[in-house]
């Protein structure tokens, strides 16, 4: 038998008894309906059990007293009553069940073969644009995997919610502010003075971090993996488009355990380090920390390996290092010409990607000479926060500590303006101000 031949999933015996239980008990049993099937009737493959539904749902919040002889006169009213199947067929239905205690099993059966239905239709979608593309490949692998993760993380859930629900959630997210009293609501940076302003990194948001070349960017968003990974034991993604995995371990290695890498790198391991190293290494391999350092990433490559990752581990915080490293294409290819065109649509993506992934989204990007974001007319607009490193021109490239001033050009929730952090130069390690004290400042011989 072909599937064109197949009948699709669904259980009538599951549809008539959720509708019987919303008969005999509605008070009880249309709110539970709603709350796992949502409003939707589509979610009733029989259409006359869609049409019941829907009459019962309008009827139920127009506070209209629900019972057979009320429901048959509601659709007799609209000219229904026959689409349904008539008395006969509703009858049926109020018999379908003796009680309503089992409700939540049914409905369960009717969602599971309404999502059956979706995967249907959208792998027969996928089918049909493959077999006539009108888009290129990377962009149809791209839209039928989003397509395929919606169904398992939207299954049987509305596209839209009433604002009375959020209005509930609101309240809740405002009692948990007041209890924690400017506490951190986010993911923690590490960095106290700059988590006082942004309350930590919220899910489902985009934060630039920008600046000049060798200003620290890469050091920054790893100092703030690490302590995710390490200190809050939450799942960390890095995208290290520049960087290799291996140097990215060392530089990390390095940092948590306050070795000085330079001299690492010229003079080998002093003694004193070893059980420093260790140490650090024994923190970083117990952490939930994942690191690809694959090159010229397109972003239909990166989205793809982030779902994965995401949907395997739960990635609470992704990082992007950097973003002018990534390609529009799977090709590899720049466009010069259209390469602000490519780095707005790369910038899109991101920012849809960390909103359907409900993660945050840590990603580095360069700036111009007149400070501006280099390449991209949309990487400050899509982002929810932007956040500028800056150094003194005239700083002494030999001093072991480096003020820097990072400053938060944009929140959306939040205050803007300068998180004053010292940057351990040997350590490649940002600090607060508050926190950099003598045993910070390497030995003489370290250099």
């Amino acid at each position: 038998m072909s599937n064109c031949d197949r009948l699709p999933p669904y259980s009538p015996q599951a549809e008539a008894a959720v509708l019987g239980c919303c008969i005999l008990d509605p008070n009880t049993c249309i709110p539970a309906a709603v709350e796992r099937l949502g409003s939707d009737p589509g979610v009733f493959y029989d259409l006359r059990n869609a049409e019941a539904f829907k009459a019962l749902v309008t009827m139920f919040d127009e506070r209209i007293g629900i019972d057979l002889v009320t429901l048959q006169q509601r659709l007799k009213d609209r000219g229904e009553l026959e689409h349904v199947g008539g008395i006969a067929y509703l009858s049926a239905l109020s018999d379908a069940v003796s009680s309503s205690a089992n409700l939540a099993f049914h409905a369960d059966i009717v969602a599971e073969q309404a999502t059956l239905r979706r995967l249907i239709a959208v792998a027969t979608g996928i089918a049909n644009r493959a077999y006539d593309p009108q888009e290129s490949v990377d962009a149809a692998v791209d839209r039928a995997e989003a397509e395929i993760l919606a169904i398992r993380r939207n299954s049987a859930k509305r596209d839209f919610s009433p604002i009375r629900e959020l209005t509930k959630l609101a309240i809740t997210e405002i009692e948990k502010l007041d209890r924690a009293r400017g506490a951190i609501t986010g993911l923690p940076t590490g960095l106290m003075d700059l988590d006082k302003m942004t309350w930590g990194l919220q899910r489902s948001e985009m934060t630039v971090v920008c600046g000049f070349p060798s200003t620290g960017k890469t050091s920054l968003a790893m100092n703030i993996a690490g302590h995710v990974a390490i200190v809050a034991n939450q799942p960390v993604g890095v995208f290290s488009l520049e960087m290799s995995a291996v140097s990215l371990a060392m530089r990390m290695l390095c940092s948590h355990g306050r070795v000085n890498l330079r001299q690492l790198r010229e003079e080998g391991v002093y003694d004193r380090d070893y059980p420093k190293l260790t140490a650090a290494a024994g923190r970083l391999s117990n952490s939930l920390l994942w690191v690809n350092d694959i090159s010229g990433l397109s972003v239909y490559d990166l989205r793809a390996k982030a779902r994965r990752l995401h949907q395997e581990h739960g990635i609470a915080l992704f990082v992007v290092d950097y973003i002018q490293l990534m390609n529009a294409a799977a090709n590899g290819k720049k466009d010069p010409e259209n390469r602000t065109k490519e780095m707005d649509s790369i910038s899109h993506g991101l920012q849809g990607l960390f909103k359907e992934l409900g993660c945050h989204g840590l990603v580095l990007s360069q700036i111009t000479d007149d400070g501006k974001l280099r390449d991209s007319r949309a990487i400050g607009q899509d982002a929810d926060g932007v956040w500028r490193l800056e150094t003194e021109k005239d700083q002494d490239p030999s001093e072991a500590t480096i003020p820097v001033k990072l400053n938060i050009l944009k929140q959306r929730n939040g205050p803007t303006g300068p998180v004053n952090l010292t940057f351990l130069k040997s350590y490649t390690r940002f600090e607060g101000v508050a926190k950099v004290n003598r045993d910070d400042i390497p030995p003489t011989d370290n250099y």
